[in-house]
């Protein structure tokens, strides 16, 4: 008796956790907290819109065209920005180093070169190029 008290014990917690992550992921997902790892998708929003709006093929496609002309532009204009953060980012990081002893910047060009690793591994490929509008 005592081992199927376990056993169910168990069974709760494994179940508990399970239904616990799908219900966060939803919620995620539903408020849009969590991005696609491909990033935006101009076609899917489009459908999506489509069937909430009620909108004709001509207006559906139309509709894909206008979000993919903005993630282009999104594109361009993070490409023209991005240099700029990273002057920022590593003057910034030049700047700390100067206030600490060699200890201290070995630990934190240590520290640095692990952010940097993870944040590396954590970044979403970026999306395919889109084709060219028709």
């Amino acid at each position: 008796m005592t081992r199927r008290v376990y056993l169910y014990f168990i069974a709760t917690i494994i179940l508990g956790a399970v239904l616990g992550g799908v219900g966060v992921y939803y919620y995620l997902w539903d408020t849009g907290r969590l991005m696609h790892p491909g990033g935006f998708n101009p076609k899917a929003a489009a459908q999506n819109l489509k069937k909430v709006l009620d909108l004709t093929d001509a207006q559906a496609q139309q509709l894909t065209h206008i979000f993919e002309e903005s993630a282009q532009k999104n594109r361009d204009l993070h490409k023209q920005v991005d240099p700029q953060f990273q002057a920022i980012h590593m003057e910034t990081r030049a700047k700390i180093r100067e206030i600490l002893n060699p200890e201290q910047q070995q630990k934190f060009d240590a520290y640095v070169k692990a952010i940097d690793e993870r944040h590396h591994r954590h970044t979403p490929p970026p999306p395919p190029p889109s084709p060219p509008p028709q």
